[in-house]
């Protein structure tokens, strides 16, 4: 695997971190648009063909392990499909700065004992 110069990954990162700083707000989850039944015998929810009462939408997401929900009101519900939406792009980009951090890691040359990294090699290496 050949790893492009340590310059190059440095701008690439740098750009990566400017798209991040464009994302704005964003929140982890999902969106789920749910109908019920009231149990009233006499509604007409409680015919077999209705779907039930609805839509409603709930916003859940995990904390600690544990599933957390909200009802969203019918405003809300495009502000927060796009957050959701904009957090996707976060974890994208996440993933393709800590890719980029790996490689700069990988092209970084080991300091010596003086703690003073060796010069970067010029031109072509030499090799087997």
């Amino acid at each position: 695997m050949t790893i492009p110069p340590l310059e190059d990954l440095e701008t690439q990162r740098a750009g990566l971190y400017a798209e991040l700083a464009q994302v704005g707000d964003f929140r982890r989850g999902s969106v789920s648009e749910n109908y019920r039944r009231c149990g009233k015998p006499n509604c007409a929810c409680a015919q077999p063909d209705h779907p039930g009462h609805g839509p409603r939408f709930l916003w859940t997401r995990t904390v600690g392990g544990r599933s957390r929900g909200r009802q969203l009101s019918a405003d809300e519900l495009g502000k927060v499909r796009s957050e959701l939406d904009r957090y996707a792009q976060f974890a994208a980009l996440a993933d393709q700065i800590v890719e980029v951090n790996e490689k700069i890691c990988e092209a970084r040359p080991v300091p010596d004992q003086s703690g003073v990294a060796p010069p970067e090699p010029q031109g072509e290496k030499g090799g087997s």
